[in-house]
């Protein structure tokens, strides 16, 4: 908490200290049109440059600015699918000028701006590194309730249960587990080793504006753990008056539910100097039993998140934001679920009780070449637990984990030469606290991460190239001296549409415990242990990419091919390593050193988008070959024979998105995913010995129908309806009753299921 209350004081003598912007009698009215429809249209935002001046189009398209700064400025024109258009124009006192725009409809996944690549906003296509946008119209079209189940829709990502007891899911990134991904809440790392447990699964679509994805290093600007990527999850900022409600309800053939609602409510002043983005969600979802033998391969779950994001323009040129939510989160796994969990034969029970939230203020200058951000952010996760197998009554725990992300960060501009500078120097600090009690287990793991980093990068950049030189310096306590990351991206546009993009960076991960080391699953009538060994030693990594991204218009189609190819080298590597049992019978792991690893392969990504009056459509499509493997072969355990292939980690998946209407209104979305196979871990219990099993290839498949209608004005009724994973793909040899082995779960989470919606929009 003290970093929170030092960054209040330092926002509020920074507001007291602001110079007050000069008001002029000048003016600007105007009209925001459709290019092909020569349609009004509302809601468009409307901002003047580099100041926080701005307005919305109304419901007929019209809008009015008053009180500009005179001058030659430039008028920026953006909205949801819609090409950003900037126009000049000269602001005189004492006048009211006019402006007209017409835009054009494009895929907002090609033309999108980004932050999570510098740190800063810059368009998609501009960037020195690729950065991936999963939009709320992803989240719609596929009826998917929180982060977890979207992130498979892109190349090089994959989401998969780990346990069916708990539901435990984990986020790989071209091969690497989850623990090599840092994952930020609008740009924070405040999601903790405890946080990644579950976390994904516990942020809700309601509260999402957009997701952005880095693949390969990115510890230079977000420090140790961004081996693998960076997941941006960036929550909705209000930016008009409007109401949203719905509901989707999942039943699949076994009567099993899943039913979540959300509401959503934007509130802005009539001078939008302050707004308010309101969010709340409830999920209720009944557990899953494939083979009927009364134990669950889901959990059951219930979720509710409510919070807010609000704004405080102090300026024309400076804006404090705040964000708070708060989630609670209950699942249980096993058997006997309405029992309490130590009558059971195996069971996991979690309550979690989380409060999260995060507070900066922003400045820029009026000739927009210095930015100033000053942040804070802090998570606090409560967490009661159950692992336990054969009615242990001493399987109970409780923990606590509190993380916080504090810093400062200062952007110049500056011209150089025949090309623009942009200079970014920061300074963080972060902590995570972390108290992990199950007396029953004599568990009791205390551990306290104090980090403190500095970044400084450069980038040089024209139409045609850019340059981006940059490093990360950090002193982590665990680790006996500081840690550089360097940075070096390149971009190269030969002709337009047509950019090519290199990289290296590096990264690094301490010997701390991470959240597999959280996770106790219920293995042969016991459970299975983590712990680190006392010699362990911190991962280093290397990691270069190199790609060609081609854009082209044709008309009405718009088209995106995009090839990445990607390698990382890890310096040695954890590893798990089986090393018997204790006394009472548990399975003990110990996370060790190996040599080391290495993760290559090729992303390829499609994306067509036509446009036209009455028909439309998008299709997306990615695929991904890679090879995790190991420098020597490894034996996770005495039972099997040692190799070099990762676990859980497929050579070949992909995905694809098809969104077309037809007529006016109406929508037919159909999505795929594709897993090939893969090498898992069986361990003994149901079966005699540890075995290493080869997998089968999955193929998910499902179809979202909708139709809009119109009540009045703006306001709409959604209907929806459809069926996920149609093929009903699913794991075949399922371990069965008390001394199954919980962590042996793959493929598709859920069966066959039928779905329905309604969404009224006011």
């Amino acid at each position: 908490m003290k970093e929170l209350k030092s960054i209040l004081v330092y926002i509020l003598c920074t507001v007291c200290c602001l110079p007050v912007m000069a008001q002029y009698d000048a003016h600007l009215t105007g009209h925001v049109l459709d290019e092909q429809t020569g349609e009004h249209l509302a809601f468009v935002n409307v901002q003047l440059k580099g100041t926080n001046i701005g307005t919305v189009t109304d419901e007929s398209g019209h809008y009015f600015l008053k009180d500009l700064p005179i001058g030659r400025q430039t008028i920026v024109f953006s909205f949801v699918g819609y090409e950003t258009l900037e126009l000049p124009i000269l602001i005189e006192e004492d006048k009211t000028k006019e402006l007209k725009a017409v835009i054009r409809e494009v895929s907002q996944q090609l033309n999108s701006v980004v932050v999570t690549a510098n740190r800063y906003a810059t368009k998609r296509q501009e960037t020195a590194t690729i950065v991936n946008v999963l939009s709320p119209k992803l989240f719609e079209t596929t009826a998917v309730p929180c982060v977890a189940d979207a992130l498979c829709f892109q190349p090089g990502l994959r989401v998969e249960n780990t346990c069916s007891n708990c539901g435990k899911t984990e986020l790989r990134i071209n091969g690497l587990q989850g623990q090599y991904t840092q994952i930020l809440m609008d740009s924070r790392p405040v999601f903790s080793s405890m946080a990644a447990v579950y976390g994904l699964e516990q942020v809700p679509s309601a509260m999402i504006d957009r997701i952005e994805v880095v693949r390969g290093g990115g510890s230079a600007m977000y420090g140790a753990n961004a081996i693998a990527g960076v997941v941006n999850i960036i929550t909705k900022e209000p930016v008009r008056n409007f109401v949203n409600i719905s509901n989707t309800s999942h039943i699949n053939e076994h009567a099993g539910y899943d039913i979540h609602t959300d509401l959503n409510a934007s509130v802005m002043s009539e001078n939008r100097k302050i707004g308010a983005y309101l969010f709340a969600s409830h999920r209720t979802r009944s557990a899953y039993d494939r083979d009927n033998d009364g134990f669950s391969e889901l959990p059951k779950l219930r979720a509710t998140t409510a919070g807010t994001r609000l704004f405080f323009k102090t300026s024309a040129y400076s804006k404090i934001t705040a964000e708070y939510h708060h989630t609670t989160d209950y699942r249980r796994g096993g058997n006997r679920l309405d029992d309490e969990p130590h009558t059971a034969d195996i069971a996991e029970q979690l309550r979690h009780n989380i409060d999260a939230g995060s507070l900066s203020f922003d400045w820029f200058s009026e000739d927009n070449r210095h930015f100033v951000s000053a942040y804070s952010a802090i998570q606090h996760i409560g967490r009661e637990s159950y692992f336990g197998a054969g009615r242990d009554t001493a399987a109970y725990g409780r923990s606590k984990d509190l993380t916080s992300n504090t810093g400062l960060q200062y952007r110049f501009s500056y011209p150089c030469g025949r090309m623009n500078g942009d200079l970014t120097i920061g300074a963080e600090y972060n902590y995570n606290g972390l108290h992990d009690r199950m007396l029953g287990y004599q568990r009791d793991i205390t551990q306290k991460v104090h980090v403190v980093g500095v970044y400084a990068q450069n980038e040089w950049k024209n139409t045609h190239w850019s340059v981006l030189l940059g490093a990360r310096l950090e002193k982590h306590n665990l680790l006996p001296k500081p840690v550089c990351t360097p940075r070096a991206t390149f971009r190269y546009t030969p002709v337009n549409g047509l950019v090519l993009r290199a990289g290296y960076s590096s990264g690094y991960r301490a010997p701390q415990a991470y959240d597999e080391d959280l996770h106790v699953a219920a293995v042969g009538g016991n459970v299975s242990l983590i712990t680190l060994d006392p010699n362990l030693k911190p991962e280093y990594s290397h990691s270069a990419t190199l790609s060609i991204d081609w854009y082209r218009q044709f008309d009405a189609l718009e088209v995106n091919l995009t090839a990445e190819g990607f390698y990382t080298y890890l310096q040695d590597v954890f590893f798990l390593r089986e090393d018997g049992k204790d006394a009472a019978g548990n399975v003990l792991f110990t996370r060790t050193n190996a040599r080391g690893a290495w993760v290559g392969g090729l992303n390829l990504e499609g994306k067509l988008n036509y446009q036209k009056r009455d028909f439309n459509f998008q299709l997306s499509m990615g695929y991904t070959y890679q090879q995790s493997r190991y420098i020597e072969p490894l034996q996770w355990s005495a039972d099997v024979p040692a190799q070099k292939r990762m676990l859980h980690t497929p050579d070949n998946y992909a995905y694809l998105l098809f969104d077309i209407q037809p007529v006016h209104d109406f929508t037919i979305s159909i999505n795929g995913k594709a897993t090939g196979s893969m090498l898992v871990p069986h361990l003994a219990g149901f079966i005699a010995q540890d075995e290493q099993t080869e997998t089968p290839t999955f193929w998910e498949l499902g179809i979202r129908l909708a139709y809009d209608i119109h009540l009045y004005k703006h306001y709409c009724l959604e209907i929806s309806g459809g069926v996920k994973n149609i093929l009903d793909q699913y794991q075949r040899d399922i371990d069965k009753g008390e001394f199954r082995d919980a962590n042996y779960i793959y493929g598709p989470t859920m069966p066959r299921t039928y779905f329905l919606g309604l969404a009224l929009k006011l």
